[in-house]
């Protein structure tokens, strides 16, 4: 069972239901979708389509979705898209025209701020230098060759978009996810933690308490923010990729560490997006990458399917069980414990954590009603599952991304005594324990009449 989680980025070529039953059954812990390349109706299917599944398999995939926030957009392209080769010149227009090989428009006006020499890239890997500037354009050398596209992202060097974070369009995404029950929603391009305040105002505002923020840090300006929007955040996505068109490549590995370490010292999830998109000639950095995020400490890993996403996705699993067991579990919990609040349900956590270190225990049972506890738990980054029972079906999808968390849906459960007999049967079940197996259970005592955890107990199967 690893305990590092991985999601999957969907498009409209694996969003069968037969792929993503495959995808589940082959250890999925969320799917993403990418909102501004679809539309409300093919996020609604989906959405359906893994909410059945969970049914079916009596499983908690969560569901996230991911919105653009502001960003300058190549308008349109001649034939839908047009190659850039190295040493062209090209025109960006500041009024709107059909672009092709020599020109195109955004929809943003770069003209009064952008000086001379300012580099402008896209995802595709095209790295745009401006050259001169018109009155009514820019005029650019082709540094490295690409391709541009309708819609694709402009990145410009040193250029904050000065737009407010949420339009209409974002506002009615996050309406939309509120009705729908997702679970997670992913804020791209932000510059500040402003920005990841106005969408929890708005959250607060329509009453949504279980809509998880994860903020992607793909630009500089984050970067520059990141203690702020940490502290406010759910969860952070560190974009590698985004980050090397906007910051010197060789800084980005730094970057990366320090942010998974100051996640885990502030209780914050961390997301790191990994490729590994070469069927089964895997690139061995991107292996590499994928093991020292893993190592790092990382909660999650993301990737986007290829062409045969069930190998890729086994592939994953396998690099995860075998880089797991070189995790410095130890110094994990050493340099966990240097920010962990001074509380009863921190200290309790710590002490779960070096336990099962310590007595080598094969479980941690943690029942809970809001995940609180299990999150607290799996900041320490324990040697074993930590598995968290609970009645509430939303608080297992919301514990979907936690480091070694496994939530499992039971029915209420009235006494301590009852909640210890259920786990010993959930230890012998799923994880196929044995006899003479040590488990350590948690909770709240009186029972029911206390709402943070106060104890553990160790036992032996």
């Amino acid at each position: 069972m690893n305990k590092t989680k991985i999601i999957a980025t969907l498009n409209k070529d694996n969003c069968d239901k037969k792929i993503l039953k495959h995808l589940i059954l082959n250890g999925i812990n969320a799917f993403k979708i990418n909102i501004d390349n679809t539309n409300f109706d093919f996020c609604s299917k989906v959405i359906s389509l893994i909410n059945e599944l969970n049914d079916e398999l009596k499983t908690h995939v969560a569901i996230m979705l991911d919105m653009n926030g502001p960003i300058i957009k190549i308008g349109h392209i001649l034939n839908g898209e047009a190659k850039l080769n190295k040493e062209d010149k090209i025109r960006i227009y500041k009024d709107s025209v059909l672009g092709d090989y020599t020109k195109f428009s955004v929809d943003y006006d770069l003209f009064n701020k952008i000086p001379i020499n300012t580099s402008l890239t896209t995802n595709s890997g095209l790295k745009l230098r401006v050259l001169d500037k018109q009155d009514d354009y820019l005029l650019c050398h082709v540094l490295k060759e690409g391709i541009i596209k309708d819609d694709m992202i402009l990145n410009v060097e040193n250029i904050k978009v000065n737009k407010n974070y949420l339009n209409d369009i974002e506002k009615n995404i996050i309406l939309f996810s509120s009705e729908n029950n997702v679970d997670f929603l992913i804020l791209s391009n932000i510059s500040s933690s402003e920005d990841v305040l106005e969408v929890n105002d708005l959250l607060i505002s329509i009453g949504n308490d279980h809509l998880q923020i994860v903020s992607k840090v793909d630009n500089r300006f984050a970067v520059l923010d990141i203690d702020k929007i940490i502290k406010i955040s759910d969860a952070i996505i560190i974009d590698q990729k985004s980050l090397g068109y906007d910051i010197a490549i060789e800084k980005v590995p730094g970057i990366q560490k320090r942010i998974i370490s100051k996640c885990i010292c502030n209780g914050v999830i961390n997301i790191v997006m990994t490729e590994l998109n070469e069927g089964t000639n895997y690139n061995k950095s991107d292996v590499s990458d994928i093991a020292n995020a893993i190592l790092d400490g990382t909660d999650c890993v993301m990737l986007s399917l290829n062409s045969e996403p069930i190998k890729t996705i086994q592939m994953l699993k396998r690099i995860i069980n075998t880089v797991e067991e070189d995790i410095d579990y130890e110094y994990m919990l050493s340099q966990a414990i240097k920010t962990e609040k001074k509380d009863a349900t921190g200290s309790l956590a710590y002490s779960v954590a070096g336990c099962a270190l310590r007595l080598k225990c094969k479980a941690i049972f943690t029942p809970t009603m809001s995940g609180y506890t299990a999150k607290r738990i799996s900041r320490f980054r324990p040697i074993c599952p930590i598995i968290a029972p609970t009645p509430d079906e939303l608080t297992t999808k919301s514990l979907a991304l936690s480091f070694g968390v496994y939530p499992i849906l039971i029915d209420k459960l009235n006494s301590l005594d009852a909640i210890i007999e259920k786990s010993k049967i959930l230890a012998k079940n799923i994880l196929l324990l044995k006899e003479k197996d040590n488990i350590i259970l948690t909770g709240g005592y009186p029972f029911k009449k206390v709402k943070h955890t106060n104890f553990m107990k160790i036992e032996e199967l």
